[in-house]
């Protein structure tokens, strides 16, 4: 399956946009964190988990998907909510803890949720699993069109609910597909110090299910295996799992000194960078030139900087909202 010349475009456009939301946060969320990092200061406290690298993965999925297709992601959410079209204002809002956000300013940036494109995400590690089968079985129980995907770490592969889920979807032949964004790292511990498998896609033929694996952080490559398991899953034929072998170009979160990792290594990821290789291959393809590629990145720009704008200029929810919305 090859992506038409307006996906091709369309999935760019995504990534440039991600990649500058997630740059122009790592500065903002740094102001007042130094020369002593202290994650409780600054206009974005808490934890920042940035997807920087991992854009392949949401874009290559998000083509083939509508609003009302589900998306459950992971803590490092970004890349996916731009990709399955959450509202940028409102996203960013929510991750400055603005009242105009998402949920109010309540959530933050791991706790997205936008019901009109049906995305939400979690903090907790592999906690997509199982919303996602659930939402896929109250499709299938009602008739109902759409397929949901979960994306989660190769570390939550290791955990219960990994294997608890895919052998339900397995068993129910669910509308779903998993995919694992293998970056190498699960925090500071490497896959191989781990995981008993070369690669997680092996795992899917122990639950009856077909695994896929996509290397090199291949944008086109993950376009195709996606397409194929969302055919699949609509066409009632079940659960795909999907492994992508993609890359975390900052550490686990912003402050991370990312000592775990060896020399070099870093400096390579970024030498294969996804988004100047799939410029090179869409100059080299004559889908743009230097003037529209300009043009393309610039736009994106704006509508980051537009957002940003939107987020700092909204106020913050009163105090005493801290007891609505809460179960008592």
């Amino acid at each position: 399956m090859q992506p038409t010349n307006d996906q091709r475009l369309w999935m760019y456009r995504q990534m440039v946009t991600s990649r500058h939301l997630e740059e122009r946060i790592e500065t903002l969320y740094m102001e007042g964190k130094t020369p002593v990092f202290n994650m409780a200061k600054g206009p974005i406290p808490g934890e920042m988990h940035l997807s920087n690298g991992q854009e392949p993965c949401a874009v290559g999925v998000c083509a083939h998907l509508n609003a009302d297709d589900v998306v459950v992601a992971t803590h490092r959410p970004h890349h996916i909510a731009v990709a399955k079209g959450v509202d940028l204002n409102a996203m960013v809002a929510e991750i400055f803890g603005k009242a105009t956000g998402l949920s109010g300013g309540r959530g933050g940036h791991m706790h997205l949720f936008d019901a009109a494109v049906n995305f939400s995400c979690s903090g907790i590690i592999g906690e997509s699993l199982g919303p996602a089968a659930g939402a896929a079985l109250s499709r299938k129980m009602q008739g109902k069109p759409g397929v949901a995907v979960a994306f989660l770490g190769e570390g939550a592969a290791n955990q219960g609910a990994f294997h608890e889920v895919l052998n339900l979807a397995a068993v129910w032949q669910l509308p779903v597909v998993f995919i694992i964004e293998d970056n190498a790292w699960g925090i500071s511990v490497a896959k191989q110090a781990s995981t008993a498998v070369l690669r997680n896609d092996m795992r899917a033929e122990a639950y009856g299910m077909p695994g896929t694996h996509v290397a090199d952080n291949d944008v086109e490559g993950v376009f195709a295996a996606a397409g194929e398991a969302i055919a699949r899953a609509r066409d009632g034929q079940g659960p795909t799992l999907i492994e992508i072998e993609t890359s975390r170009l900052a550490g686990h979160f912003m402050g991370d000194s990312e000592d775990y990792r060896p020399e070099g290594e870093k400096a390579g990821l970024k030498g294969r960078d996804p988004i100047p290789r799939y410029r090179a291959a869409l100059l080299e393809a004559g889908l743009i030139d230097a003037a529209s590629d300009a043009d393309l990145v610039d736009k994106a720009h704006e509508r980051v900087e537009a957002a940003i704008r939107f987020a700092q200029d909204s106020d913050f929810l009163p105090p005493e909202a801290a007891l609505e919305t809460v179960f008592v």
